[in-house]
């Protein structure tokens, strides 16, 4: 049988809280649930994106915090829990499943990686698109057909054939700056140990 909780110990739904991580963050919150047995706290936090009408959840580990400071207690009853959308948690469930499978697809057809990160770019901005084989279909009408390139984007003439070459072209843009920025940093890493040693 456990001892009652210390002051300190127990944190009541709506309380203000602060604490530092073993890691030196300092997290201030409301918070939103707390486990006394596990020693877990759920601190509702300001949104780290910084937008004002969304907050981060974050889950703390009581064990691996210090300097907990409660700075406004709550004791009255907190308010009820707001209702879920079902069927909005059950649609993103049902997108992200088909994500997975459409991945696992891909891999199983032995779509390369370039294919396979072209296809996710794609996908942010036009939802319509799926495999064939190797080959990635958007709205019916574009067909990319490995290596993945521009030149390999084939369809009707058109605003979609234009867009979707657009968007290939800015990826293989991106993954190329990046592969020049992680060179030069490897680069500059190997120059720092060269000279420490």
């Amino acid at each position: 049988k456990m001892a009652a909780p210390g002051p300190g110990e127990y944190f009541s739904v709506g309380s203000q809280v602060a604490c530092l991580t073993c890691l030196g963050q300092r997290l201030q919150g409301e918070v939103l649930a707390f486990d006394y047995q596990s020693k877990m706290l759920t601190l509702k936090c300001a949104a780290s994106s910084g937008k004002q009408n969304l907050s981060d959840v974050i889950l703390v580990n009581l064990a691996y915090v210090s300097d907990v400071e409660i700075l406004n207690d709550r004791t009255e009853t907190p308010p009820p829990l707001a209702s879920l959308n079902v069927n909005k948690l059950a649609n993103r469930a049902r997108t992200e499943k088909e994500d997975k499978l459409s991945q696992a697809y891909a891999i199983s057809a032995g779509v390369s990686l370039e294919g396979q990160q072209l296809f996710q770019t794609i996908h942010k901005t036009i939802k319509d698109c799926k495999w064939q084989e190797k080959n990635i279909i958007v709205m019916d009408d574009v067909v990319i057909a490995p290596p993945y390139q521009v030149e390999n984007c084939k369809g009707k003439e058109g605003s979609a054939l234009s867009h979707v070459r657009k968007i290939v072209e800015k990826h293989f843009r991106d993954v190329e700056s990046q592969k020049l920025m992680q060179r030069s940093q490897a680069q500059q890493t190997q120059k720092d140990t060269t000279l420490s040693s």
